[in-house]
């Protein structure tokens, strides 16, 4: 669909819905292979402190990159609302470009900095400390490729051009793999081995990426109102609100990863492989969360309240249903997973002990997930703020309260708790978002 079209209402039916989640699922459940493949390939090498130095490093990365993944969901909010109302959309793009590759210059140029704060917070081993910091100082140099990576797979969701997300991802995906194998199975480079992989597989995909939004790209860079103050305005506004809500929640998976290193190098190696079981669920689901945020912006757009209501229910409908696909797989299936990404036997051991806490995580979450999708089409990105500050309040609580009792397993409890906060106070925020559309009606 093109600009030039996005004024015909298209009918919200579930094979629509299907046609722009389908693509984003595919390429999302592939997301969580890079972690899984790092953190298997490591695996092999049969010790429980690189697969907790790369699960370091990973969660410092995505501590960093996560800070701006407002950018991925601020645009594609905008580009959907934009779309809706058959309004220029590459302006948006063009704008989350030039923060995405200024932050990660920044972001390489003080490296030393946030290395040494990140470590000083950690209580991790010296060994894995060791070996998680050769593992950033290579992987910083894709710091540019991944942020900005955010700004154009918004404009493509937005755009509903999800097919084209999936090829991104997918390129990206399989560079990493087969470089990973080779670099640290073929070539025995180990944890530098995965860092490097993932460094090239970054940039590859931003390359690509830019090669798909080039239609975008061009004709922003002629427009006069690029960086006009009215619109600038309002683009700080929502994703400033968007980035105070990622960094509390970063925050909070940062404090999970880190409290579990206080643990024991078992413990942090254990819950790392847990982690993969989580992002794959996030990922998966947030394929239909990405649908909302589409449809439920270009809903808004168009100044039509009904399909605000439709979209957010036929996406919520079949977010459930792969919710309750995935309880049962990790459920059975658990095990025989665990087993396939480490070979130590205490991390095998010790992950199995709080496996169920992971087979629930899908039917916690998909609420939370699903309206975060609704908010973010709306740009009700004030509302979003709100309720994670509620959440991730009560989360510190239950930590405090729940670890001193429970020791690890009070730590997954209180990121339970932390889903379910969420989703009810964006639930008692809903009907904002048909108002948002009613205004523009």
């Amino acid at each position: 669909m093109t600009e030039a079209t996005a004024t015909v209402p298209m009918p919200l039916t579930n094979r629509r819905v299907l046609a722009v989640a389908v693509p984003i699922v595919l390429s999302n459940a592939t997301i969580p292979l890079l972690g899984v493949v790092d953190t298997g390939v490591i695996g092999q090498l049969g010790s429980a402190a690189p697969i907790g130095a790369v699960g370091m490093g990973a969660v410092i990365l995505a501590s960093i990159y996560w800070v701006f993944s407002f950018l991925r969901m601020g645009t594609t909010g905008l580009v959907a609302q934009a779309h809706g109302a058959g309004r220029n959309t590459g302006v948006h793009l063009m704008r989350a470009l030039v923060i995405g590759l200024g932050a990660g210059a920044l972001f390489i140029a003080t490296q030393w900095l946030w290395m040494r704060a990140a470590f000083a917070l950690s209580p991790a081993s010296p060994e894995v400390e060791a070996l998680a910091r050769q593992y950033l100082q290579i992987r910083i140099w894709g710091a540019p490729a991944t942020i900005a990576l955010y700004a154009v797979n918004g404009w493509l969701i937005g755009a509903e051009r999800t097919r084209a997300v999936m090829v991104l991802q997918l390129v990206i995906t399989v560079t990493n793999i087969v470089l990973a194998l080779w670099f640290v199975l073929g070539l025995a480079w180990g944890v530098p081995g995965v860092a490097a992989a993932t460094l090239v597989a970054e940039w590859a995909g931003l390359a690509l990426g830019l090669w798909l939004a080039r239609h975008a790209i061009v004709p922003a860079l002629r427009r006069a109102d690029l960086f006009a103050r009215d619109q600038m305005v309002r683009f700080a506004r929502v994703n400033s609100d968007i980035m105070v809500r990622s960094i509390l929640l970063q925050g909070a998976v940062t404090a999970f990863m880190f409290l579990g290193a206080g643990l024991g190098d078992v413990t942090l190696a254990a819950n790392q492989v847990l982690l993969q079981f989580l992002q794959i669920t996030a990922y998966a689901l947030d394929g239909f969360a990405f649908a909302a945020e589409t449809l439920v912006g270009q809903a808004v757009g168009a100044g039509r309240p009904a399909s605000v209501r439709r979209a957010a229910v036929l996406t919520s409908q079949w977010a459930l249903a792969g919710a309750a696909l995935l309880a049962v797989a990790f459920w059975v299936g658990g095990g025989p997973i665990i087993d396939l990404l480490t070979v130590a036997p205490d991390v095998r051991g010790a992950a199995r002990e709080y496996l169920p806490w992971l087979a629930a995580v899908p039917l916690v979450g998909v609420a939370a997930w699903m309206l975060d999708g609704v908010f973010i089409g709306a740009t009700l990105t004030a509302e979003m703020r709100r309720a994670m500050m509620a959440a991730v309040g009560l989360y510190v609580v239950a930590v405090v309260v729940l670890m001193p009792v429970m020791g690890n397993h009070g730590l997954w409890a209180a990121l339970t708790i932390l889903n379910l906060t969420r989703a009810v106070m964006m639930y008692r925020l809903y009907p904002a978002a048909e108002r948002a559309a009613l205004a523009n009606a």
